[in-house]
């Protein structure tokens, strides 16, 4: 400012020199915003697309009346649904009508005063773990729309579960070792006692009956030590190519020796461009064979196991930079009655079962075994009725896989 414009008046607002002894200005002196340094109409306008398009994380907008703004190529994915431009203007209740939590969410935003900064769900539409964000849209007094961030947090569960399983199968399995060899051979006493016992008394079949079900309950207790031995013991993968049509095969004929098949029916549809895999044969076939005895048994002598096999892919990068990885999915599904829904996340579970009989091993031994193999498993019930266990397993690992 001029030397004497400093000494005889002051600038206002506009700019302007006020001479001394002048009446002031009453208006509010205004606070400029800073101006941008780029014209924002010479960015293209595609550019502000492709940034919210290309995100890592999932972005779906809407207007106060409900309509889809935005809606990026990461939601569409994690959502499971197919990218198409028409969505943008129709009702987000008519776009996402297989995802009744996201619904929920997008539903409530306008009548929640606090939005959640940070949260977690699992879908039921996918069982995909997300973690989310939920903000206004604002055009200075109203609130013209919501906006929903979320990230596919389902990966890094399964790790976080990982190890969480390793800890507790640390655990236990030192405990485990301490007992089994106290258990065990007072079993194989007993079993063997009543077997001479047997032998000596050939003459009375009230006797045997009775010698016959402690030698079966003695074989029963120590099969069950044996699964918690095999279950706490650390899986040391032998990995080699695999080829699972053989391996599916053998686990129908091992799962046959274990539960008696009756009529029901088996019928293998292998994709076939199926590949080899990186894995450890003997752990894949008991993976498999534990599906289908679980399956046999639900069964009970009637109805319809499938094993389809085929390959996909999957996107193991971001959209700005995709990873896609070969994967092979393997599902094993029964006619049976189902499983409910209130338990669908604690079959994996150790010692879990519906059974009168078995130790609940079986279905914890085959999900220790898929994450070994760095896969996951799933389980949902069909439309139909019966159960259906898929298995997803990488065509190669990225590291040495041992659990």
């Amino acid at each position: 400012m001029p030397e004497n414009a400093r000494r005889n008046g002051s600038k206002t607002a506009s700019g302007a020199v006020a001479s001394k002894g002048a009446a002031a200005p009453k208006t509010r002196r205004a606070i400029a915003r800073p101006r941008p340094k780029t014209d924002p109409s010479s960015v293209p306008a595609d550019f502000y697309r492709n940034m919210v398009w290309s995100l890592s994380n999932g972005v779906i907008a809407v207007t106060r009346d409900g309509l889809i703004a935005v809606m990026n190529e990461t939601a569409y994915r994690v959502l499971g649904l197919e990218p198409a431009d028409s969505n943008i203007g129709r009702p987000f209740t008519e776009v996402l009508r297989d995802q009744p939590d996201i619904i929920r969410i997008l539903g409530g935003a306008f009548d929640l005063s606090t939005l959640p900064n940070r949260a977690e769900m699992r879908l039921k539409s996918t069982r995909k773990v997300i973690g989310y964000t939920l903000s206004h849209i604002e055009d200075g007094t109203h609130r013209v729309g919501a906006t929903l961030f979320f990230k596919d947090l389902t990966r890094v569960e399964q790790l976080e579960e990982r190890e969480r399983l390793r800890d507790r199968l640390a655990a236990l399995g030192e405990m485990a070792a301490a007992i089994a060899h106290e258990v065990k051979n007072p079993l194989a006493g007993i079993e063997v006692m009543a077997g001479i016992l047997r032998r000596q008394m050939s003459g009375s079949p009230d006797v045997q009956a009775v010698l016959n079900d402690i030698i079966n309950e003695a074989k029963m207790a120590n099969a069950i030590v044996q699964d918690v031995l095999e279950f706490v013991r650390p899986i040391r993968l032998e990995v080699e190519r695999v080829v699972l049509a053989a391996v599916v095969h053998d686990a129908v004929t091992m799962a046959e020796s274990h539960v008696p098949r009756g009529s029901t029916a088996v019928a293998v549809q292998l994709s076939p461009d199926l590949p080899p895999i990186q894995g450890d044969d003997h752990q894949l076939r008991q993976l498999f064979t534990n599906l289908l005895t679980n399956a046999f048994e639900a069964l009970n002598g009637s109805g319809r196991v499938e094993i389809r096999g085929s390959l996909t892919e999957e996107d193991h990068g971001t959209a700005a930079e995709p990873r896609p990885t070969p994967m092979v999915v393997v599902e094993v599904a029964d006619s049976g009655p189902g499983v409910p829904r209130d338990i669908l996340e604690k079959v994996f579970s150790p010692f879990f079962t519906t059974k009168a009989q078995g130790s609940g091993l079986g279905l914890a031994i085959v999900r220790k075994i898929v994450d070994a193999h760095d896969g996951r498993i799933d389980l949902s019930t069909r439309p139909g009725g019966g159960a259906c266990f898929r298995i997803t397993l990488p065509v190669s690992s990225s590291e040495t896989l041992f659990a």
